[in-house]
């Protein structure tokens, strides 16, 4: 992320499920991501309770299950996206299956498999106490959320226990893509540069190259979810790769 935004607008980050439509197939669509211009892959954990997932990641989390995914798997493919393509890959997940397969385990594991870090998007941090200490041990990242109704008291909680970059999201609701980025995450991102944060990255809606452009004004990454998703549904890996190839474009202007 450092490099991207470095030597270009900023960074662009990828979201798509783990083992949609298949656990092969989603492992060479993150690939195609990186070999595309996206800076980080952000790897879903399909869950049966997806309340901030918009419709597009709602209905490939649940094909994914019905196929029968299992947690573990999302460490398997974490280990084959990181033995092909050398980009950080954070796992995002609700902080349920990760407390009923074991906080220290799960730690332990996505070390193992070549993960990053952790993207926990309905965990605050001063409910986190276990995670923050097994990725303290561990040395993984952890990125919390900040939104437009959250407290300045939150903000600066997600500032301080974050490590990698705040998640700014954009928008109250779901994900999935929007005709314009809110001009609310340019409010939540002053927030959060109030409150002394290194490195955020605004999702939840962004589907052009434009808004990755826009975006990438005042933040230090764009994240990029149901466009990917979408385009996976749609036209398979190739389709994935065509569409980051577009919207990483914004990123390389200046």
């Amino acid at each position: 992320m450092d490099t991207a935004n470095a030597e270009r607008a900023g960074a662009v980050v990828g979201y798509l499920p783990a083992g949609f439509p298949d656990l092969q197939t989603s492992v060479d669509a993150a690939v195609a991501l990186a070999e595309n211009g996206v800076d980080v892959i952000e790897l879903g954990l399909p869950y049966s309770d997806p309340v901030m997932d918009g419709p597009v990641i709602q209905r490939a989390a649940e094909e994914s299950l019905a196929n029968g995914f299992r947690v573990a798997q999302v460490f398997d493919a974490v280990d084959r996206i990181t033995d092909r393509v050398d980009v950080p890959v954070l796992v995002m997940t609700y902080w349920n299956p990760v407390l009923r397969y074991g906080v220290d385990r799960f730690a332990d594991d996505l070390v193992s498999a070549g993960a990053s870090g952790l993207i926990t998007p309905d965990l605050i941090p001063d409910e986190g106490r276990a995670w923050i200490d097994a990725s303290e041990r561990t040395g993984l990242d952890r990125v919390f959320l900040a939104a437009p109704s959250s407290t300045d008291t939150r903000m600066q909680q997600a500032v301080r226990s974050s490590r990698g970059f705040v998640y700014a999201v954009s928008t109250m609701g779901v994900t999935g893509a929007r005709v314009g980025v809110d001009t609310a995450a340019r409010t939540v991102v002053s927030r959060l540069r109030d409150a002394g944060v290194e490195r955020t990255c605004v999702g939840l809606g962004i589907s052009t190259a434009d808004q990755v452009a826009e975006v990438l004004e005042y933040a230090d990454g764009a994240i990029i979810g149901s466009a990917f998703v979408r385009a996976l549904a749609d036209l398979g890996v190739q389709g994935v790769a065509d569409r980051a190839a577009d919207l990483t474009a914004g990123a390389r202007r200046r």
